[in-house]
């Protein structure tokens, strides 16, 4: 049990003993206490707000409630001062012992340092890149993919069973254009001149193997025949190739989805039909007339009764059409039925959306709500833009998909673990820009090359111990100094930052733990330079070697299991 969740309890068990003595009603939330390192470290190591929490509903006065709690608290054995601050806030001084017992489990847990059960196995179903699957992944998808993915991991690590869903929107309109885009490269390889591709079809090179294999299939069968003789044809052998493509550039950032599911699926299996069918049995579409757009005069407009989804019920500004007047389903009705399958097999859904989604968030929650009476959590993430520079400057790559960079010219210009943890150093739904000279940078301006640097450097010691001929003793924890002691407390804060990541679906605030870890190791292994006793490795005492050795594995071990978190390699050494 690490430190922090260990007092947790403690504090539990007072407050158990508070509620016996008749000092505190019992079966009072609790839910609401926290227990974390204070914001001053000068007030101590350990914080909690439980009687501010707790007095309002005890009818009790916080201040007076905080001093029996920190009473009980002061007689642990691990708490060397127990104290009230302001109006009711508990501070805690923990024993060194308890530091050094916790450096002592993280080298016993290892990989499994920082795991949590807070998830408790509830099931969650994270939907993150489903681009439209006309193209290789471009930049404006990358991010999102780095997102939903660390989330996915940051919450399985938390205790949760994780299911990684790509929605294939494969029913729109979007995919027809594709075909058709298709069918004019079909055309050229049998050996038209089909000169400019026009406005509306996609331009890219991608799009000719795909038609190469239909010329060599079918010849010349489909090149003057009628479109409905070869959309259907040329649309599922375009969506497949496109998706193996997709799939290829997202195995380059190490990205591996659990399922696709299929649009056009869902539709033939009637699936929308289904969720319409739920919702009028529940009073929750109804058959309606739109209001006439704003600007719009009645000569302009023409009211059609249509399906429409209660959804204003839920928060949204107006209720929604699920079909339009032609009968076939709107977006909405379709991603309703398709939220509608997903939590038949979830507690929880986490949808990370490309911020040019903001418009549909309330209807979709609105939608989910309905469907699950309100018991799935339901959560949309969503993901800014990225700008690309090189030393500050809009960068232009040269564009192999015809008119956007791609992912995979990122990740062949500047590496997976570039990508991956620059995406993932600032809050997703804050613009970023990517500047490709900074990203690759040996210096500590570069939070990427800061903390795998953290490691190498780690991890040279091993080296370093051969060539200077020093074989180590056992440690002594008791001969760790103040500054020694200090990494350990910032160490132990892991385990309850990957909880509050996962909690609040935030994994870059595991990159900005790793910065600020590498931050402080780096400032230890700095100090050798201009201190000769302070380095980790001395020749002339075997044991204080062995004792910060020890402490190096130690912040090793985090830095490792952070950067698992993230997707990114902890580098042994660095060119």
């Amino acid at each position: 049990m690490t430190l922090f969740s260990r007092f947790s309890d403690h504090i539990d068990t007072a407050l158990d003993a508070l509620v016996a003595q008749g000092a505190l009603p019992a079966a009072l939330d609790r839910g609401a206490i926290s227990v974390e390192p204070p914001r001053d470290p000068s007030h101590g190591d350990v914080a909690t707000n439980a009687a501010m929490v707790l007095a309002k509903p005890a009818g009790t006065n916080p201040r007076a409630l905080a001093d029996l709690l920190a009473a009980q608290l002061g007689a642990l054995d691990e708490v060397v001062e127990a104290y009230v601050a302001g109006p009711g806030f508990i501070n805690l001084r923990v024993a060194e012992g308890s530091w050094r017992d916790e450096l002592a489990l993280i080298h016993h847990d290892g990989d499994n340092y920082g795991r949590s059960n807070m998830g408790k196995g509830r099931r969650v179903n994270v939907e993150y890149v489903s681009a439209n699957p006309t193209g290789p992944m471009h930049v404006g998808h990358c991010r999102g993919a780095v997102v939903g993915d660390a989330l996915a991991t940051l919450l399985e690590f938390a205790g949760h069973q994780v299911v990684r869903e790509y929605y294939v929107n494969d029913a729109g309109a979007q995919v027809d254009v594709l075909a058709r885009s298709v069918h004019m490269r079909y055309r050229e390889a049998l050996g038209e001149d089909i000169g400019a591709i026009p406005d509306g079809l996609y331009p890219g090179d991608y799009l000719k193997p795909v038609a190469e294999k239909l010329a060599a299939e079918y010849g010349d069968t489909y090149v003057g025949a009628p479109e409905a003789a070869w959309l259907g044809l040329f649309r599922a052998e375009a969506v497949s190739a496109m998706m193996d493509m997709i799939r290829a550039d997202l195995a380059k950032l190490g990205i591996h989805h659990d399922l696709f599911s299929s649009e056009a699926e869902l539709q033939a299996e009637g699936k929308p039909a289904d969720a319409e069918r739920w919702l009028r049995e529940h009073g929750l579409v109804y058959d309606g007339v739109l209001e006439a757009p704003k600007g719009e005069t009645p000569e302009d407009w023409e009211p059609v009764e249509l399906p429409l989804f209660r959804s204003t019920q839920f928060g949204d500004d107006q209720d929604r059409p699920i079909k339009k007047s032609d009968g076939s389903w709107t977006y909405f009705g379709a991603d309703l039925a398709y939220h509608y399958q997903k939590a038949q097999g979830a507690d929880e859904l986490i949808d990370i959306w490309g911020a040019d989604h903001a418009g549909t968030v309330k209807r979709i929650r609105a939608a989910v709500a309905a469907l699950t009476g309100g018991k799935t959590r339901f959560d949309v993430k969503l993901v800014q833009m990225v700008r690309l520079l090189k030393n500050g400057e809009p960068f232009k790559m040269s564009k192999r998909a015809g008119n956007f960079v791609t992912l995979a010219d990122i990740v062949d210009e500047v590496g997976k673990d570039a990508v991956r943890f620059t995406m993932l150093t600032r809050k997703a739904d804050a613009q970023m820009d990517f500047d490709f000279a900074k990203v690759v940078e040996a210096s500590r301006d570069n939070p990427v090359f800061y903390v795998q640097y953290a490691h190498a450097r780690i991890a040279s010691l091993k080296r370093k111990l051969a060539e200077a001929g020093v074989t180590p003793s056992l440690p002594k924890l008791t001969r760790l100094d103040s500054y020694e002691l200090g990494l350990i407390k910032l160490l132990a804060q892991f385990p309850r930052i990957v909880e509050a990541a996962a909690s609040a679906r935030e994994p870059h605030r595991i990159a900005f733990f790793l910065g600020d870890v590498a931050a402080a190791f780096h400032a230890w292994w700095n100090a050798g330079n201009d201190r000769p006793d302070a380095r980790v490795i001395l020749a002339n005492d075997p044991e204080l070697t062995a004792t910060r050795l020890y402490l190096a594995d130690g912040i090793g071990q985090v830095i490792r299991n952070g950067l698992h978190l993230m997707g990114v390699e902890a580098l042994e050494e660095m060119n």
